[in-house]
């Protein structure tokens, strides 16, 4: 059994059982950072505004594979995800390119296999940011990874433990652009990752376009050029059980169909991560700008 797998499964021991079909509540969940808290924090509210069930979160899920295991157990009714990531990391299939056939045949896929609906996109592409210093980038005059590629050997590179692990992570990575660094990559939380290429722990590190710290961090995002990475639309995963139960909740989340642009993500990446203020407080504020 994978070591991802393991984990995933006993954390999911840990978690109480859904029981009997929910008749008056819905769970919602969330991976382990900041965006996905944001979101999962957005489905909450706006299923508390919008529906008479009572919300329940069950937040920092850590990783896809984790959270995907508790949809599948009815442990949550509904989280967020992106479409790359469900197209290779849980579909097994190879990156495509096109965002809409990426939608559609995850949809179709994960409705087929897994009984899990697919809502419309929220409006943004979280696809993954290959960062370096911004010092770096304008004293070696480096925009895309292909340039960037003729100094990793003096680099060292940080990822996260699933970008190592999954399809479209870093083995493709390195295969496509030649990437060989210093020393095997650091595997670190997502959260540190910005921070400690600031710190010159590492040179290297793959992150998201939204990350709210990308300018208050003086990072840089390196093109990628030859396209290897697929769209990460974000979008809401929901049990087809949980909607037939409680079709308001399909109702009430597909208003939130194309609301959220990518700088707005990032805005709000920031206003948590670099303002540190209070999720709860931030969603409100987003929701009544967007008149939701």
């Amino acid at each position: 059994m994978k070591p991802e797998l393991l984990v995933a499964l006993l954390l999911l021991s840990s978690l109480p059982g859904c029981g009997p079909p929910r008749a008056k509540r819905v769970v919602v969940g969330s991976k382990n950072f900041t965006e996905q808290l944001i979101l999962g924090e957005l489905f909450a509210q706006h299923l508390e505004a919008k529906t008479q069930l009572s919300v329940e979160r069950r937040f920092y899920l850590a990783g896809t594979y984790i959270s995907h295991q508790a949809i599948l157990g009815g442990r949550i009714d509904v989280y967020p995800e992106y479409t790359g990531t469900a197209l290779t990391a849980i579909l097994k299939e190879q990156p495509q390119k096109d965002p809409r056939q990426v939608y559609e045949r995850v949809r179709a896929e994960y409705k087929r296999r897994f009984g899990l609906e697919v809502l419309s996109p929220l409006g943004f592409n979280d696809t993954f940011a290959i960062e370096i210093r911004g010092e770096d980038a304008r004293r070696l005059r480096l925009h895309t990874i292909s340039e960037a590629a003729r100094y990793a050997p003096r680099w060292r590179a940080g990822f996260g433990y699933e970008f190592m692990e999954r399809p479209d992570g870093y083995k493709g990575l390195a295969t496509t652009y030649g990437l060989h660094f210093a020393d095997p990559p650091r595997i670190m939380d997502l959260g540190l990752l910005g921070r400690a290429l600031k710190a010159k722990q590492i040179d290297l590190a793959a992150g998201n376009t939204t990350d709210g710290l990308i300018p208050t961090l003086d990072l840089f995002v390196l093109e990628d050029d030859k396209h290897y990475f697929p769209p990460y639309e974000a979008v809401a995963i929901v049990r087809e059980e949980t909607l037939r139960l409680h079709p308001e909740v399909g109702q009430a989340l597909s208003e939130l169909q194309g609301k959220i642009s990518d700088r707005e993500m990032q805005m709000l990446n920031y206003e948590v991560d670099g303002q540190h203020r209070d999720v709860k407080d931030v969603v409100r504020e987003f929701r009544r700008r967007k008149w939701l």
